[in-house]
């Protein structure tokens, strides 16, 4: 197999998985996903102010109506290096953000983003692609773009402790996605990736440890006992 934490290779699985990629969401995480979603940002608080707002691996705009909601008035950025969730989250960018939103391709362990730029950042379901010494980059990054006292929050699916959600929630996300990929959505050799990652990640506790490294105070949360899992904090 492919490392499946280069980023060629994850730049392609996301390509091709661009045009299900929402509903797969949803559907792998029994629509808790959208749940999730909104606890999650919550913990950015909300604001009337002009904050300078980003939404790492931004995916297919997931994110952002709950970010627009919460700040109305900021400037909003959005990052993804996969081109494929560049293109087609183009329009739903312009809709909710009126065309003010400035969309970037690139990769954020190799970005072009200004050091202390930003007062709030946020990214769902993206950390299990990154292997160790890569969440130690990316760790480095967010400190290094976010301002002092900045706030971010992440959310990742997660490996539940619990034994008895552990194994049904192995299966699911093992066989049947990768079925249902098959029956509805595209390639299932895609979406077996989901489990993969997803096993191999475990949960935030790690994470939290190496941002703690990194001038980031920060807490983690559980989400539905432990199928997902986030950090959030601030830059001391």
């Amino acid at each position: 197999m492919n490392n499946i934490y280069e980023p060629k290779f994850v730049k392609q699985l996301f390509n091709q998985m661009s045009g299900s990629y929402e509903r797969m969401n949803y559907i792998t995480s029994f629509g808790f996903s959208i749940r999730w979603r909104k606890q999650f940002l919550n913990k950015l608080g909300k604001s009337e102010h002009n904050l300078n707002v980003i939404d790492l691996l931004s995916g297919l705009g997931e994110n952002w109506a709950y970010l627009k909601q919460n700040f109305p008035n900021s400037t909003f950025s959005a990052l993804d290096f996969s081109e494929e969730m560049i293109s087609q989250s183009k329009n739903k960018g312009n809709k909710v953000f009126n065309n003010q939103l400035n969309l970037l391709c690139e990769d954020i362990l190799q970005n072009n983003l200004e050091s202390n730029s930003f007062d709030i950042i946020s990214c769902a379901y993206g950390l299990k692609t990154f292997n160790e010494q890569q969440l130690e980059i990316l760790a480095k990054e967010i400190s290094r773009i976010l301002k002092p006292n900045g706030k971010f929050s992440f959310v990742e699916v997660s490996k539940p402790k619990n034994k008895f959600l552990y194994y049904p929630y192995q299966f699911y996300l093992s066989k049947m996605i990768p079925v249902l990929g098959k029956l509805f959505l595209g390639n299932p050799s895609d979406y077996k990736m989901l489990w993969i990652y997803t096993e191999n990640f475990g949960n935030c506790d790690h994470v939290k440890e190496i941002f703690n490294r990194n001038n980031l105070k920060i807490k983690s949360e559980n989400y539905f006992h432990g199928c997902a899992t986030g950090i959030y904090g601030t830059k001391s």
